[in-house]
């Protein structure tokens, strides 16, 4: 249970976090090349309505498909995946855990019995790393808070606990 990590306080939903998995999750970050490229975020909804507008094309114009199969899936780059940095956004967990209207502060506390705190806006600016060259952050982890703008990469937020929104 130390790798877990709780989002609660004045929100509509206390969640927990789990960095071990995310692993998996498509809106992770390859932070080796992040910080030279740069984020080029994606409207979801405008993604997806432009990719059911596509299928809907197609069906007109071909007839229906059938699913895909396992030669037509995503696949995962195992490679990348155990010898890869990885980052997600803070951003797609606060709005899970739907910060009430009053809510101006996110407070990350650490095992050394620190607090580091900022405003609830500056959440989309903020970064999870969860593993370095493929490992998980089991010393100093289970992760690490760093800037988008990359200004803390050699000194983040390190051994967060818990996460607390004011």
């Amino acid at each position: 249970m130390e790798r877990i990590i709780p989002i609660k306080g004045n929100v509509q939903h206390s969640i927990t976090l789990d960095p071990t998995v995310w692993i998996f999750d498509d809106r992770k970050i390859d932070l080796q090349s992040f910080f030279i490229e740069g984020l080029t975020l994606k409207d979801e909804d405008e993604e997806y309505k432009q990719e059911m507008g596509k299928h809907w094309s197609r069906e007109i114009m071909e007839g229906a498909t059938f699913p895909p199969t396992l030669k037509t899936e995503k696949k995962f780059d195992r490679k990348k995946m155990v010898t890869g940095t990885f980052g997600i956004q803070l951003e797609h967990f606060i709005k899970n855990a739907v910060p009430n209207e009053d809510a101006t502060t996110i407070t990350f506390s650490t095992g050394e019995d620190e607090e580091y705190s900022f405003p609830v806006s500056e959440a989309k600016n903020l970064l999870f790393k969860f593993s370095q060259d493929g490992k998980p952050l089991t010393d100093d982890g289970p992760v690490h808070v760093l800037f988008m703008d990359g200004s803390n990469q050699e000194k983040p937020i390190r051994n967060v606990k818990e996460i607390t929104i004011h």
